[in-house]
């Protein structure tokens, strides 16, 4: 028997949340006592890898290339190139989002950003990118990202010589995360935010960062586990995320298998919080984690007005303090403990 553990909470407004959420996709945290910890699991380092929606594709690529030495690949669903929104809810809100043609993203002049701060530390060296995997997927009936943003991020990560980068954006799918029979219509961007699409998303960004697909999914049928995240955070300081996460761990994994870790991200309005446990159990990633042998982790972000967060977005514009992209940013540490914590140390 299946125990399903969903918390409900009052959504607020505010204009500029509801542009951004809008945008990229309200909830506060859970009331229940978080159970436990992350459990200590036997991993292989070299296995692991990042993906997201929206927002949380925003933050895939900052953990990948501020851990590229650590991660082997990222997924990018429906998001767009490192450091664009440079620290500015505008610039998120325009640029990074869909613009007009001539309001793109440099990706030339990111990719300087990106060398700077790899020379400095505050990312990883460039040659951590070296092998690593790269999809980035759109819809083609998305108006909520243009597809020059997500080109940009592709193109991003050919200038710092990632030679394995895909791009598919030629689906009619909106801005939603594509499922085989799971969410809301197709080319809708509706609540859970996932779409029946006849694809498997999730297949398709493992397929990318892990090799061959074997034959067939798995049952889904490991343990989904809600652990503390407040436990996680460095130095005590508030990593801006809910109290309790998810963690799937397929049975092999539990058994002693050695596997790897996939951390997924949801986009804005996608937390547990607002819409149940609709992402961290029907995107697709457990039914591929049995058999590709990983564990995945389900982070989750939380709504606030102060800072301005109204969607519980991932921090990609700067809500959580100036390094939020880099090493020092809060949620990025509080993503490398959390990975150290499994057996999968970033640092």
């Amino acid at each position: 028997m299946r125990i399903r553990v969903v918390a409900f909470f009052p959504r607020g407004s505010h204009r500029a949340g509801m542009l951004l959420a809008g945008a990229l996709g309200l909830a506060a945290c859970s009331g229940e006592a978080p159970v436990a910890g992350l459990p200590a699991l036997k991993l292989d380092p070299s296995r692991t890898t990042v993906s997201g929606l929206s927002s949380g594709a925003y933050m895939a690529t900052q953990v990948h290339l501020a851990f590229s030495d650590r991660i082997a690949g990222a997924a990018l669903f429906a998001g767009g190139p490192y450091g664009c929104a440079r620290g500015s809810l505008e610039t998120a809100l325009g640029t990074c989002l869909a613009p007009s043609p001539d309001k793109l993203p440099d990706a030339g002049a990111l990719a300087g950003v990106v060398r700077e701060r790899a020379g400095s530390g505050k990312l990883a060296a460039l040659a951590g990118l070296a092998g690593d995997a790269v999809l980035v997927f759109h819809g083609a009936l998305d108006t909520t990202v243009g597809l020059g943003v997500s080109s940009a991020a592709a193109d991003l990560y050919g200038q710092l010589g990632v030679t394995d980068v895909k791009v598919d954006s030629a689906r009619a799918f909106a801005h939603t995360f594509p499922t085989l029979d799971k969410g809301a219509a197709c080319d809708k961007s509706e609540s859970p935010y996932l779409g029946q699409c006849g694809y498997d998303g999730a297949g398709a960004a493992f397929a990318a960062l892990y090799g061959v697909a074997p034959a067939a999914a798995g049952a889904g049928d490991g343990e989904l586990r809600r652990f503390d995240q407040a436990a996680y955070r460095t130095d005590g300081k508030d990593a801006l995320m809910a109290d309790v996460g998810y963690l799937y761990v397929p049975k092999a994994c539990a058994g002693g298998e050695t596997c790897g870790l996939h951390i997924a991200f949801h986009g804005c309005q996608q937390n547990v919080d607002a819409v149940g446990e609709a992402f961290v159990r029907d995107a697709g990633y457990n039914r591929w984690a049995d058999v590709y042998r990983v564990v995945v982790l389900y982070p989750q972000a939380r709504a606030s007005f102060a800072p301005l967060n109204p969607k519980a977005c991932w921090d990609w514009w700067g809500y959580g303090g100036a390094d939020y992209d880099t090493r020092d940013g809060v949620q990025l540490r509080w993503v490398a403990k959390a990975a150290a914590a499994l057996g999968a140390p970033l640092q």
